[in-house]
């Protein structure tokens, strides 16, 4: 088997690989996968199919995914938006894929049984979730909007897939300020530095690898703040972390530091993390 392929980003293991990657590693055999989208408000992904060790990252609700392997109530797959590969829980997927045409356009929201408020929430779904909206209802002058099987959610929530939500990604990611720093995380329920980075840039309607080393060496062009100056949107990179330069003086970033999404001093955020982790390794302009 090929040591060169990243396993996070190619799926291929000694039983089995994706038909794609077909003469370029060694496995028992191959598969073209099949089709599926997440159906669980947040599907945890894993290196591996065990409920005890970390994740890696996150699908979100009603994103697109491709299955190659089904085995004790658990599921091999890649996600489509990024391309990660991981094991996520069976009942967390849907065969098929439904065609989405709205995306949920602030941190999180509500999914209720029929057009009104008052009624006891089904789920809560992360800014990013897909929806498919079929019709629109009114109720005490809220605008809903309607989902196939008649549930509801708030019609202001959401926008039409491929409009992005700004132009600009730090006003994006300043939405999730407060919100809980989670490993692995990428949603409005929990995020980390990276899941931030690649869920604001994503709003904007920029792709993103997903980790922070990915981006580090993938997103936009390297620059030299002493040269070229720091600007709003530019990216700081440490070893394993990641933030936004909002100006010249502030990092807005998921931080480790105080468990969620917050903004600090840059120079004084640089002199804290690097008793830890040393000074920066790399800055880029998306």
């Amino acid at each position: 088997m090929s040591d060169k392929l990243d396993q996070r980003s190619y799926a291929y293991r000694a039983d089995l690989a994706d038909s794609r990657l077909k003469g370029q590693v060694e496995a028992e055999r191959y598969t073209e996968g099949t089709p599926a989208e997440v159906i669980a408000p947040v599907a945890d992904l894993r290196p591996r199919p065990d409920p005890d060790c970390g994740i890696d990252t996150q699908g979100l609700f009603g994103e697109a995914l491709t299955v190659f392997d089904i085995a004790g109530g658990w599921a091999w797959v890649q996600l489509a938006a990024d391309g990660y590969v991981g094991y996520v829980r069976e009942e967390a997927i849907g065969q098929g894929h439904s065609q989405a045409t709205h995306i949920v356009s602030v941190p999180r929201s509500f999914v209720y049984p029929g057009p009104d408020l008052r009624f006891p929430h089904l789920m809560t779904l992360s800014m990013g979730s897909r929806v498919r909206i079929t019709g629109a209802a009114e109720t005490r002058a809220t605008p809903y909007a309607l989902l196939e099987d008649g549930s509801a959610i708030i019609a202001a929530h959401l926008q039409p897939v491929g409009e992005p939500l700004d132009a600009d990604a730090v006003a994006v990611a300043a939405r999730f300020l407060h919100t809980p720093y989670l490993w692995g995380g990428r949603s409005g329920l929990g995020i980390d530095c990276s899941g931030l980075v690649q869920m604001a840039l994503a709003m904007t309607g920029k792709a993103s690898p997903r980790d922070s080393d990915q981006q580090a060496a993938n997103l936009g062009t390297v620059i030299d703040p002493e040269q070229d100056g720091l600007q709003r949107g530019d990216l700081v990179f440490w070893k394993g972390h990641v933030g936004f330069i909002e100006d010249d003086e502030t990092l807005l970033h998921a931080s480790g530091g105080t468990m969620y999404v917050t903004r600090e001093p840059l120079q004084a955020a640089i002199d804290r993390i690097a008793k830890l982790y040393g000074l920066p390794t790399l800055y880029r302009r998306p």
